[in-house]
């Protein structure tokens, strides 16, 4: 690409509205589709949330030992401060209750001691090898699902991946078109090209039938598309009585957005605000304000789904989990070892998978957190090979290096 290509290119881009991802991506690619529209959403939890406190194991008197005053009660408790019990060893955060149908019908499961084998406590480090899928390699130069676009088959347009959020995450950095698409009432916020003078100038600049001129219709019909969706949601919205806007109304709106185009296969949303090193608090406090509308969010978009939510697997992740030992703030310090979710129509539920190593002293990752006994990608490998249908091969081009072992949670979808 030469110069003058680049600038043409990124003044479309700009304009559009909608982040077309660099390199070669910038034309739809055509191909047969697929027919059956297999989907997966991915909710990354920023700041590193604590997994032992939203999958509790209060089958353990260590645990409580080691956090006097932020560990979860254990369940029965008359004031329903303590945890809702799953299996007789692991109970999940009182805050969770949204969530308790979907783990009752099945639909939700949980792996515990479960992340990256990368050994960073870099918040920055460690969330970059978990959205490029190759930890401890920093020159990767995409992110998994962007890869993961380019392996599935059928037509891709720029609606096919989509992101919500102020900007393109790196995990759908890549070669393949993807849409990033604003949330809360910045949706609806007017762009440059919305001006009528300045649509008609590009629109005439790019009427042929070149690539580019076709990246950029292709990027403006998809632009519209999703406007016009995200504004009659906004209208319905509008129309009662006003709300604080939270995480439940966009995963609304992602929900509402798979249910009205069928192209969605891919999507990514991110919530922070996990760095709980002081005043975590216990059932109540600071960790417990941010699980509740993580719950009613994660309850909020299978609802929404409708019929799509046999077809859809909802994937929540986090960079490493906390120490197990609470700290002098009331808090908890950059540990390891946490907890992945994984919830849907096809998802073999009410289990916590994985190896569980325990929280003795001899094996806590050193001598102080969780350990890691499953590899994130083991999980995320299982829903693509069972539930978006690739074969290992392609998965080993989604997550180059990474080979799957025998007592990887291959069972948690149904093929």
């Amino acid at each position: 690409m030469d110069r003058r290509q680049f600038l043409k290119r990124a003044a479309i881009l700009s304009a559009s509205g909608i982040v077309m991802l660099s390199g070669h991506g910038w034309a739809a690619k055509i191909a047969g589709d697929s027919g059956a529209r297999k989907r997966l959403v991915v909710i990354f939890l920023r700041g590193a949330v604590d997994g032992l406190n939203v999958v509790v194991p209060h089958g353990e008197s260590v645990y409580y030992d080691a956090r006097p005053t932020i560990a979860i009660g254990r369940s029965g408790g008359a004031d329903g401060s303590g945890v809702l019990n799953l299996d007789g060893h692991f109970g999940l955060h009182p805050a969770l209750a949204p969530i308790m149908p979907l783990w009752q019908d099945g639909a939700l499961a949980f792996v515990h001691a479960c992340g990256s084998p990368d050994p960073s406590r870099s918040h920055f480090d460690a969330q970059e090898y978990m959205e490029s899928g190759t930890p401890g390699v920093r020159i990767t130069p995409d992110g998994w699902m962007n890869r993961l676009l380019a392996a599935l088959p059928g037509r891709h347009d720029a609606t096919e991946a989509i992101s919500l959020g102020p900007t393109l995450p790196r995990i759908l950095a890549g070669r393949m078109p993807v849409a990033n698409v604003p949330t809360g009432r910045a949706a609806n916020r007017p762009m440059p090209l919305d001006r009528p003078r300045i649509e008609s100038a590009f629109d005439r600049l790019y009427s042929g039938a070149d690539p580019l001129s076709r990246a950029y219709q292709e990027g403006q019909a998809s632009r519209k598309k999703l406007l016009a969706e995200l504004a009659e949601d906004m209208r319905v919205a509008d129309a009662g009585a006003p709300q604080p806007y939270g995480f439940s109304d966009d995963t609304a709106r992602l929900a509402q957005l798979i249910a009205r185009d069928p192209s969605i296969r891919l999507a990514f949303l991110a919530l922070g605000g996990w760095d709980t090193h002081i005043n975590q608090g216990a059932a109540n406090g600071q960790l417990a304000n941010h699980l509740r509308p993580l719950a009613e969010g994660v309850a909020s978009l299978a609802k929404g789904l409708g019929p799509a939510w046999g077809d859809t697997v909802i994937i929540t992740m986090s960079e490493f989990g906390r120490t197990v030992r609470e700290n002098g703030n009331g808090g908890t310090d950059h540990g390891h070892g946490n907890v992945m979710w994984v919830i849907g129509g096809n998802v073999r539920g009410r289990q916590v998978y994985g190896r569980w190593p325990g929280l003795s002293e001899a094996e806590l990752y050193q001598g102080r957190d969780l350990a890691v006994a499953t590899d994130f990608r083991a999980v995320v490998a299982a829903v693509l090979e069972r539930h978006m249908g690739l074969d290992r091969t392609t998965v080993g081009k989604v997550f180059p290096g990474f080979s799957a072992s025998a007592g990887d949670p291959r069972a948690i979808v149904r093929a």
